[in-house]
């Protein structure tokens, strides 16, 4: 039995470097290249070893990179330009815009900042994304001549995207980070009824059914409303693109509704890079934005000033969006080593943090961090956590599970107890295996091969012909009840035939047709049963007889005369009578495929004519 086999190199039981290995019918397919944001060693990229100790392009057939997030794409200059690989890598046309700012943002941080030494070039990146071929939704992409890819809309970030691939009879969906509900400038995740073999989803809030978005914005608003009117400081972590731009757009309309006058920044760039690819993907947002934008940029924000470095010391209070969004490096991090120990100030969280990094330690209620450099800092704001994240909760992930129909469903991309709870619910609703391996750990999902079969038309309308019959016999035959009846006619009908294989095609043909092609003589089987009947009148009174017996309980069955000795019913069953005199003999024969007319015929004769 073919299997699919799928082995997680990164976001097995886990968040983060997202990277999975999957294996099926000879073909292997990477989906997403990620890094690790709570690591700086070697843990922080994919233990590409693992995979082959030879050539790297020798063993993929292709890597599919979801969206651009580091922890999705972060580790691709490294497996593409250090590691060694030159096959083909898809992704979306606003990822492969995106993907090098932010791995070139993080080469900097890493290199110039830390100064890290094993680390990829400038020059690297830019090679690694001559090797993508971008991918339009809905558009099926053949890889070669078995495997195939089609991308759809996933929400989450502009150009995320979930893939549906193919490979021979084969299927599989991979959802990268997905959001069921549209937000305030992306629509909501969809994808095709596609009933693949496996559904392999990100569980990152396995667990959480967030409450209505409403309440949840208004509920920030207030937060950090109140912080500034006492005079604090609010920090907000965030990523470049996507979530900031959410709580942008809320928080400047708010401002304005308000006539708040406290300052509102944000990184320098964010604006720019915003507006720049927002503009140029414009199709990839939600309806409202693109029906405004032409008249009005919802980005060209009237309280959101760009931030210098040095208004981290300015006295009063303010608001701060600043990356990146876990607090693990970067301006954010610097913002909040200054902001931490007053207990004015707030830092509100927007979304998930993995485990390791500052925002992650500060969430769960750390009240001194240490740094690596011996520096430690105390915690005394306020810290705020407001699920704003892009990501579906447990009621999105069991919705997509819903529509798209899988066979097995495997979670990746969230914590090992909070999956033990989704994978419960998925069994329990579904009735269908669901898996969860760690990192290393290869899962065998065995599967059913679909065989393509083409059937004749003249046999089909034989079955459909034949189907109506039964179906107007089958009160008679089986005394079944007219809503019994109802009920049977729904279901499906079942197809004699004879099967070909020719010209590595199979066919479902007629026996007839069947015989005709292969030039074969064909033979009937027939049953006959002899009914010794005492009659004094003519034969062709008894054949009157009979044929009008017969009409009336067998209702809209065919009944034909074909002469003063013998009828027909169905055109295969054949009643002949013989004799003379008072002795008659009644010859009723049958085919096997009419066995159950056949008989009941018989037992009519028989019960009107007892000798």
């Amino acid at each position: 039995m073919p299997d699919i086999k799928v082995t997680p190199l990164g976001a097995g039981q886990d968040v983060g470097r997202s990277c999975i290995l999957v294996s099926v019918g000879g073909r292997n397919i990477m989906l997403d290249c990620g890094m690790h944001m709570g690591f700086n060693d070697e843990r922080r990229f994919p233990d590409f070893s693992y995979i082959t100790d030879g050539n790297l392009t020798d063993y993929l057939d292709c890597v599919i990179i979801s969206h651009f997030h580091l922890d999705h794409c972060g580790a691709l200059p490294f497996m593409t330009e250090m590691v060694g690989y030159n096959g083909p890598i898809y992704m979306t046309q606003p990822t492969k815009a995106l993907c090098p700012v932010l791995l070139e943002d993080m080469r900097k941080v890493a290199v110039e900042r830390k100064g890290e030494t094993n680390f990829f070039t400038s020059s690297m990146i830019k090679e690694c994304m001559k090797k993508v071929i971008t991918v339009t939704l809905h558009e099926s992409m053949q890889v070669d001549g078995d495997l195939e890819i089609k991308a759809y809309y996933a929400g989450h970030v502009l150009g995320a995207a979930m893939f549906h691939i193919k490979v021979g009879n084969h299927s599989f969906v991979y959802t990268g980070d997905y959001n069921m509900t549209p937000d305030r400038h992306l629509g909501a995740a969809w994808i095709d009824k596609c009933r693949p073999d496996l559904l392999i989803s990100e569980s990152t809030y396995a667990t959480t059914i967030r409450d209505s978005k409403r309440c949840r914005e208004r509920d920030f608003l207030k937060k950090v409303h109140e912080a500034v009117e006492k005079g604090g400081k609010v920090l907000i972590p965030v990523f470049a693109l996507g979530r900031v731009q959410e709580l942008c757009i809320l928080l400047d309309t708010y401002w304005d509704r308000m006539n708040l006058k406290v300052p509102i920044y944000f990184t320098v760039g964010l604006a720019e890079t915003a507006n720049k690819y927002y503009r140029m993907f414009i199709t990839w947002t939600n309806q409202k934005i693109r029906r405004t934008f032409v008249h009005r940029n919802m980005f060209d924000f009237k309280h959101i000033k760009p931030f210098d470095k040095s208004y981290m010391d300015n006295p009063g209070p303010m608001v701060v969006f600043a990356t990146p969004g876990m607090l693990h490096a970067g301006l954010s991090l610097a913002i909040f080593k200054k902001w931490a120990p007053n207990e004015n100030n707030m830092v509100i969280m927007p979304g998930y943090c993995v485990q390791g990094t500052v925002g992650h330690k500060v969430l769960n209620g750390a009240k001194k961090i240490d740094f690596e450099n011996r520096q430690s800092v105390e915690v005394k704001l306020q810290v705020e956590y407001m699920s704003f994240s892009a990501h579906a909760d447990a009621k999105g992930i069991m919705q997509l599970i819903r529509h798209c129909e899988p066979k097995n469903v495997m979670l990746v991309h969230g914590e090992n107890v909070k999956m033990d709870f989704l994978k419960e619910k998925i069994i329990q609703e579904f009735k269908i295996n669901c898996y969860k391996p760690g990192n290393g750990e290869t899962s065998v999902i065995p599967v059913t091969s679909n065989l393509d079969v083409e059937v004749s038309l003249p046999l089909l309308k034989h079955t459909l012909a034949s189907s109506q019959l039964q179906d107007q016999l089958s009160p008679l035959l089986t005394h079944e009840t007219p809503e019994y009846q109802t009920q049977a006619q729904k279901k499906h009908k079942l197809l004699h035939g004879v099967i070909i294989m020719k010209n590595n095609g199979v066919r479902i043909v007629g026996v007839n047709e069947a015989w005709n092609e292969l030039g074969v003589s064909s033979h009937q089987l027939r049953f006959t049963e002899r009914i010794e009947i005492v009659d004094h009148g003519p034969v062709s009174a008894l054949t009157s007889t009979l044929h009008t017996l017969v009409s009336q309980k067998l209702g809209n069955c065919d009944v034909q005369a074909v002469s003063e000795c013998q009828l027909s019913i169905a055109d295969s069953i054949f009643i002949n009578i013989h004799g003379s005199d008072a002795d008659k003999t009644v010859l009723l024969t049958w085919t096997h495929q009419d066995e159950a007319l056949g008989s009941k015929l018989l037992g009519i004769i028989k019960d009107i004519y007892k000798k």
